[in-house]
């Protein structure tokens, strides 16, 4: 482990990097919201990075920790009968806890340094981000030999809808596009949404359909497809349904590979969001100054499913007190 000053905040905290390493394999690791800012296998980044604190804590989504409830809301939630609206759109959509107040945006509290283990904390007040119930999530950061695993544990002091994940975006040749990158997905079900990518409550099996990664297939040829879901969101970012051997097992969701590198995602989570990187802002620049294009990367982003307080038939997501959340995820990397 190693750490140095990244950089410093608008507000003037300084943002420190820390390095886990076992040889081949390494990981970068801001203490801003828990940013993976690289992994690498003998030298080669396969995160798609920003290009300094500034960009990260405008983006305040990208390869960070989201929380309080990672993707989206609609219309806020209902729990023990009080209503709680959040911070919404025009739609009525609230997106990773509301902009301009992303976890992913907040220097986290460090609380384990080892050669192959970074600890982060965050305690989210009561209120926060509209919220109830005073939160404390720790996010621990393991290199093991061939990936990195994250280890998610919360507690709360009042009951209260809860969903993590980290953001993060991959491109396995390290720029250009992941158009020709093939995907392969653990996932014999996906639950389609209206047209402000709310999920509708269905949960919709993928066979003859643009979401049928259950085989090896090329990115581009898929997110690129006329179907009517693409189309409202102009490619992938969808929650696919995972296969379980059982509630909670860690098993494989994800496999992408560009031939030379080959990247497999496991996760104890029912779900996994998939983003081809559909909107990203022009003139949004690499951490080496290039232009980050349409299709620049794809986010696999472990978690529950979207607008799960408002749909019974998902899995729960409401913590209460006296309960530890608890989830992992394995990013491999061979």
């Amino acid at each position: 482990m190693t750490s140095a000053v990244y950089g410093t905040t608008s507000g003037g905290q300084a943002v420190r990097q820390f390095t886990l390493s076992n040889g081949r394999l390494r990981a970068t690791i801001l203490d801003l919201g828990g940013t993976i800012t690289g992994l690498l296998l003998d030298g080669h980044n396969v995160v798609v990075g920003l290009e300094n604190v500034a960009a990260y804590e405008k983006s305040g989504w990208w390869n960070c920790l989201i929380g309080r409830y990672a993707n989206r809301l609609k219309n806020g939630f209902t729990l023990d009968g009080k209503h709680y609206p959040l911070a919404q759109d025009a739609n009525g959509v609230t997106l990773h806890g509301g902009r301009g107040q992303s976890w992913g945006a907040r220097v986290w509290t460090v609380t384990q340094e080892s050669e192959s283990t970074l600890g982060l904390r965050l305690v989210s007040p009561d209120g926060d981000q509209g919220f109830p119930g005073e939160v404390t999530l720790d996010v621990t950061y393991t290199l093991q030999p061939d990936g990195l695993r994250l280890d998610y544990a919360a507690v709360t002091t009042a009951p209260s809808p809860v969903n993590f994940t980290n953001h993060i975006y991959f491109n396995l040749a390290g720029e250009g596009l992941v158009s020709d990158q093939l995907l392969q997905l653990n996932a014999d079900a996906v639950t389609p949404t209206d047209t402000h990518q709310i999920p509708t409550g269905a949960i919709a099996s993928v066979e003859g359909t643009a979401f049928d990664f259950r085989q090896p297939a090329p990115i581009g040829e898929r997110v690129d497809s006329a179907e009517e879901q693409m189309r409202i969101a102009g490619g992938l970012d969808h929650n696919l349904v995972l296969n379980k051997s059982a509630p909670g097992a860690l098993d494989w969701a994800a496999r992408m590979t560009n031939g030379s590198h080959t990247l497999e995602v496991l996760t104890t989570e029912p779900g996994c969001q998939v983003y081809s990187t559909n909107n990203v802002k022009p003139g949004t620049l690499d951490a080496q100054g290039r232009e980050i294009p349409k299709r620049g990367a794809l986010a696999l982003e472990t978690q529950h499913f979207p607008d799960a307080p408002n749909h019974p038939n998902f899995p729960a997501t409401t913590l209460r007190p006296g309960e530890t959340f608890r989830s992992t995820t394995l990013f491999r990397l061979t």
